[in-house]
């Protein structure tokens, strides 16, 4: 792992912020999860796609994220058109038995279900798919992996009633999307629009979020690979450092 410094500021919820905490029970254990920011550069600045979480969720209900969601055990299973670059596949391997490539087919599989936008190619596809999968093994769509750039990974704090340990993916959405189809609201996010990393910043957003755009902002202006960056809870407090 690497030493990298990684600036904490608000990257975590404070347990005073107003959302629902968990008092007199054990912390339940992480769930794996993947998040997929798409970034657009066909105007003057670039811009990423966010919604608004329904008001009825326990886990950061009303505020704007990114596409995403748990991993299902199936998602491993999925033919691609495209796998993962070995760099990445290596940083997801890290401090995890699950296979890398879950890790991406959930972020391409939650971002369909969430906004109805397609990351892959039209190719010749099994008739029986993955749970969950039917529906883009029965349009010919094969997810490409190889445009998805691990930016970051945050475990939920153990004060929280849902914990996750999810991990951030961002891809070039010019690169990624197999088509320029508008993104359609659904019954887990809606409001869904293309925002400036500096309209996004206005919005109401979970401080991991606001910690991401740092992240995307860095790596859209430096090329310089400074690894994926780690936010986690220990013994001592909130923590982060370079996958």
């Amino acid at each position: 792992m690497s030493k990298g410094q990684v600036k904490l500021g608000t990257a975590y919820d404070r347990e005073g912020d107003g959302d629902v905490l968990l008092k007199g029970k054990a912390s339940p254990r992480p769930r794996d999860a993947a998040t997929l920011i798409l970034v657009r550069r066909d105007a003057e600045h670039p811009r990423v796609l966010m919604g608004k979480r329904s008001g009825g969720h326990t886990f950061m209900p009303d505020k704007y994220v990114f596409p995403g969601g748990r991993v299902d055990p199936q998602d491993s299973r999925v033919t691609a058109y495209t796998e993962l670059n070995p760099k990445v596949e290596k940083r997801l391997r890290f401090q995890s038995r699950r296979s890398p490539r879950a890790f991406a087919m959930t972020a391409i599989r939650e971002t369909f279900e969430e906004t109805g936008l397609l990351i892959g190619r039209n190719a010749e596809m099994p008739a029986k798919a993955p749970a969950g999968w039917q529906t883009l093994y029965d349009m010919d769509i094969a997810p490409c992996l190889k445009d998805l750039k691990f930016i970051g990974r945050a475990i939920t704090p153990p004060y929280r009633p849902k914990r996750f340990d999810a991990r951030f993916f961002m891809a070039d959405a010019e690169q990624a999307l197999i088509d320029d189809r508008p993104p359609m609201d659904g019954a887990e996010l809606h409001d869904l629009q293309w925002v400036t990393l500096k309209d996004a910043l206005q919005l109401d957003l979970p401080n991991v979020t606001r910690f991401m755009l740092g992240e995307i902002e860095e790596r859209l202006t430096d090329e310089a690979d400074k690894g994926p960056p780690f936010l986690r809870w220990t013994r001592s407090g909130h923590s982060a450092d370079r996958i």
